[in-house]
């Protein structure tokens, strides 16, 4: 998988000769070069259709971003280290969430570095219980030991959440719970609500804190079927992003206790993050918060309806093997694995893209098993105003590329 907090899989634009035989003949046997060719074909062919399944914001221009950023008073000071409309931005975020206070920060990775470092200074323990498939330990470059100077402890190494009983047998003392919800890179999976609350209680009988890496918390609550208010109350602090699910320019919160905020602000000082002016993501955030935050529930109903569609057309293609994974998406993402090279199908979706107009599938990547293949599906507003029988037709067109 590849992170999607700074920089993804996909890059720029140059078009590029339609099919995969006499672009990568010209380009020989350099493989740097045949993925930079991939990588332009895929995000021209992304530009150009006109039906997708999630907004191509990748592929955004400076002129179409700034068409977005709207200020409701454009008379407003512009904003000075973190007040003005960046205030407004947090104090927004603490209502949606119910906690007493948040702050915002120009990364995730900085949010929640410094959450966890500041736990480790009240609880007097610098361990860190986490899942090995967590963005800190995937994609943080070891950070949270190498600036922080934490440790990390490993709840479970099974590629799903962790269950109370683990997190009871966790070897040593820790004194943070960091729970990913959902986890991405095994899927966007989510406990039940039983089962967090069950996690949650396990934390708290070892004298531990609990916080959440909630990236894409926005979009868990028609799983959970509770309100922002109730799952982030589980909590004793919460990570949110602007930009994975709301689409915003950039940008996060950490939320929780007002005494822990006014200790991350410092510590955000401290790590470069405060920015004399962030106006433009903090308006792009609250727009989104307005916009998109409601349209989120709809997206995970019509990626169950997208994930149980891609199901039946591999089983009408005869696909020798297939996972659609979770069966039922969890959010509005999921996973879909194929017994395909990944280059292989990355060509099939752009040609798809490229002489039908659809974006079904982006890149692909080698699975952890040999012989498969993996991507990430996400479902926004653009697939909720796809036809009746478009979508078995683009995965059979898909699949016929193969």
């Amino acid at each position: 998988m590849t992170d999607d907090t700074d920089g993804g899989r996909d890059g720029g634009r140059d078009g590029g000769p339609r099919g995969g035989g006499g672009a990568d003949a010209a380009l020989g046997a350099d493989p740097d070069a045949r993925d930079e060719l991939r990588t332009a074909r895929l995000a021209a062919a992304g530009r150009a259709a006109g039906r997708r399944l999630a907004d191509g914001l990748r592929e955004a221009t400076v002129g179409e971003l700034l068409a977005t950023l709207v200020a409701p008073d454009p008379d407003e000071p512009a904003d000075v280290y973190g007040d003005g409309v960046v205030a407004r931005l947090e104090l927004r975020v603490a209502q949606l969430l119910g906690t007493e206070d948040a702050a915002f920060f120009p990364t995730g990775t900085m949010a929640q570095q410094v959450a966890l470092r500041c736990w480790a200074g009240r609880t007097g323990n610098p361990v860190v219980a986490l899942h090995p498939m967590s963005h800190p330990e995937r994609w943080e470059e070891g950070a949270l030991a190498a600036v922080a100077g934490l440790r990390t402890v490993h709840t479970t190494t099974e590629s799903r959440q962790p269950t109370a009983q683990e997190v009871r047998d966790v070897p040593e003392p820790f004194g943070t719970l960091m729970l990913e919800l959902p986890l991405r890179d095994a899927g966007f999976l989510l406990p039940s609500w039983e089962e967090l609350e069950e996690v949650v209680a396990a934390a708290r009988a070892r004298e531990a804190v609990v916080h959440f890496d909630g990236a894409r918390l926005w979009e868990s609550t028609v799983h959970f079927g509770r309100s922002l208010p109730e799952i982030a109350a589980l909590a004793d602090s919460v990570y949110v992003s602007f930009y994975k699910s709301l689409g915003a320019l950039s940008g996060a919160a950490l939320a929780g206790p007002a005494s822990l905020v006014e200790e991350a602000r410092l510590w955000r000082h401290r790590y470069g993050g405060r920015v004399f002016r962030q106006f433009p993501a903090a308006l792009s955030a609250l727009a989104a918060l307005e916009s998109r935050l409601p349209a989120l529930p709809s997206y995970v109903t019509r990626a169950r309806d997208v994930a149980q569609g891609l199901r039946e057309a591999f089983e009408a293609a005869g696909v020798p093997w297939f996972r659609v994974h979770p069966e039922v998406p969890h959010t509005h993402q999921f996973q879909v694995w194929l017994p395909y090279e990944p280059d292989r199908l990355t060509d099939a979706g752009i040609r798809l893209a490229e002489e039908t107009g659809t974006v079904l599938f982006r890149r692909w990547s080698a699975a952890p098993v040999p012989g498969l293949a993996v991507t990430e599906v996400e479902v926004a507003s653009p697939a909720l105003d796809w036809p009746p029988g478009a979508l078995p037709a683009a995965a059979a067109a898909f699949l016929s590329y193969l």
